[in-house]
C-alpha cells in the first residue's frame, strides 16, 4: 500500500479509537459523536502530511519526529479551541502521529517509478 493512502487508514482508525477514549472522561460523554468525527479528521490530516512526508523522506526517525509534531500541533489548537483538557487530547494525538508516522516510513510502499523503455 502506498505511503499516502496507509496514513490516511490508519490515521483515520486511530484517530477514531483516539476519539473513542472521550468515553473514560464522564464531562464529555454527550459529545461522543462529535468528538469521534473531530479525532477522525484530525487523523486523517495527520495520516496524509505523514505519508506525504514519507514519500519525500525516507527515515523512520524523522517520519516519527515529523508525526509527532503534526499529531501535537493538530492536538493542541482542539484542545486550545475547548479551553481545558490540554493532556487529555494532546497525549493521545501526539501519540496517534507518532504511530502514523512510524508505520507510513516503515510499511508504505514508495511509488512506483516510470522505466525508461524505449
Amino acid at each position: 500500500m502506498n505511503k499516502v493512502l496507509l496514513g490516511l487508514l490508519l490515521g483515520a482508525v486511530l484517530g477514531a479509537i483516539d476519539g473513542g477514549t472521550a468515553w473514560f472522561t464522564p464531562a464529555v460523554r454527550s459529545m461522543m459523536v462529535g468528538i469521534v468525527v473531530g479525532s477522525t479528521i484530525k487523523g486523517l490530516i495527520a495520516g496524509v502530511a505523514a505519508g506525504v512526508f514519507a514519500r519525500k523522506v525516507n527515515s523512520v526517525p524523522l517520519g516519527i519526529l515529523f508525526g509527532l509534531a503534526v499529531g501535537f500541533a493538530l492536538a493542541f489548537l482542539v484542545a486550545y479551541m475547548q479551553h481545558g483538557y490540554y493532556f487529555a487530547i494532546i497525549l493521545p494525538g501526539s501519540i496517534v502521529g507518532m504511530i502514523v508516522g512510524y508505520a507510513t516510513q516503515r510499511f508504505g510502499r514508495a511509488p512506483a517509478t516510470a522505466s525508461a523503455s524505449q
